[in-house]
């Protein structure tokens, strides 16, 4: 069964799965943990990867439900019709996220150079660097079209 795509309120995105989920409404969020640091302290924090956006997996029935929980903004169109993503990518992120290795130490690549994946979950995938910055590097894989950020070592 395929998922569907919700716009949520910024920073609801956890409430609003816990929400969906206690209404029997198959919900995923995809966190990752960073540590963030005050001047006093510093501490692990999960952090939605897509801001603003949660999965959901709602029978026919329960298509209008998920506007019963606050911070529901709408569905997510794409050419008119509400996005889908194939289970088999909502896997792919879960199992990325699952090994706990989100993190990648990469040198010298550039802006604008593709790769070929040869290990991890992401394994066969072609990628595109879109961005380099001081700890992060944007990768768009492309047969997925989702953007992913790797942590520079």
């Amino acid at each position: 069964m395929d998922w569907k795509v919700i716009y949520v309120k910024p920073r609801t995105e956890k409430k609003v799965e816990s929400a969906l989920l206690k209404m029997g409404i198959k919900a995923y969020c995809p966190v990752v943990t960073e540590i963030h640091q005050w001047s006093d302290r510093k501490k692990k924090v999960e952090v939605p990867i897509l801001k603003s956006y949660v999965f959901v997996q709602p029978d026919d029935k329960k298509l209008d439900a998920v506007f019963q929980v606050n911070h529901v903004v709408r569905y997510l169109f794409w050419l008119g019709k509400p996005a889908i993503v194939r289970d088999n990518e909502i896997q792919v992120m879960q199992n990325w996220l699952g090994t706990g290795n989100t993190e990648s130490s990469v040198e010298s690549i550039q802006p604008g150079d593709k790769l070929d994946i040869n290990t991890g979950p992401f394994k066969g995938q072609k990628g595109l660097v879109k961005e380099i910055s001081k700890n992060r590097i944007q990768l768009l894989l492309l047969d997925l079209e989702m953007k992913i950020t790797l942590n520079r070592n």
